[in-house]
């Protein structure tokens, strides 16, 4: 393995994300009618502008992130900090990923302008905090069998030298709780930083099988990490009438 090979994304601490609607579609591989599914819950979605996007669709859509207990500005100036750094990250690992969705680096930069800005505008609108939860991992304000579809993007796995197994455990197994019988948790990437699968997933799943529920990998729609082309997917036992 080269030098450049050997290469990886440095971070510390947990990044604010600033992912597109179109983004979200493509690598949860979201191909249901997601108003027919009933209410959807991103986690750990930072300044993403999926939920504004299902909103404008009509759809109901919830995301909680510890982020929301901050005012509109904060979370501005927050987010296109993380643009710039995390564009200067990519500029020197270009060769790494995979630019077919994207373009070019200028192009996925632009992709999370726009994103911050349709999420901040939305934010906006949210003044009792309705749609815009300020909750963390793993425990999350909502009633058991909430949520049709619950997702977690870029933040279990992906950091997983900054949180131990029974912090992950805990954490799908919340996700698990708020979600409806038959509904659906997804979970991307199922790498780490260091572009190496999530270590104990095997252990996880077997756990998850323990206790009823159905875990798959599904084929994600957006190539872009090295290696990384699915999705944990993880069904909730629907009891038998």
């Amino acid at each position: 393995m080269s030098e450049q090979q050997k290469q990886k994304y440095e971070q510390t601490g947990v990044a604010m994300t600033c992912r597109s609607h179109e983004e979200y579609v493509r690598m949860f591989a979201l191909k249901m009618d997601m108003a027919a599914v009933g209410p959807v819950l991103d986690v750990s979605g930072g300044a993403s502008s999926f939920v504004a996007g299902l909103s404008d669709q009509g759809i109901q859509a919830v995301a909680a992130d510890p982020l929301y207990a901050k005012p509109p500005e904060d979370i501005y100036a927050h987010g296109a900090r993380e643009i710039e750094v995390s564009t200067k990250k990519l500029s020197k690992l270009q060769e790494q990923f995979d630019w077919s969705f994207y373009g070019s680096l200028e192009q996925h930069r632009a992709m999370r302008e726009q994103a911050l800005e349709r999420f901040i505008a939305d934010y906006r609108r949210d003044a009792v905090k309705s749609k815009y939860i300020a909750a963390e991992l793993p425990r999350l304000p909502f009633v058991d069998d909430t949520f049709g579809v619950v997702l977690c993007s870029h933040f279990l796995f992906l950091y997983h030298e900054q949180f131990d197994y029974t912090f992950h455990s805990e954490a799908v197994r919340e996700l698990l709780r708020v979600c409806k019988p038959g509904g659906e948790v997804r979970i991307y990437p199922v790498y780490t930083l260091g572009w190496d699968r999530y270590p104990h997933m095997d252990r996880l799943i077997h756990e998850l099988h323990e206790r009823g529920a159905k875990a798959e990998f599904v084929r994600s729609e957006l190539p872009f990490i090295p290696g990384s082309s699915e999705l944990l997917c993880v069904i909730k036992h629907a009891p038998e009438r």
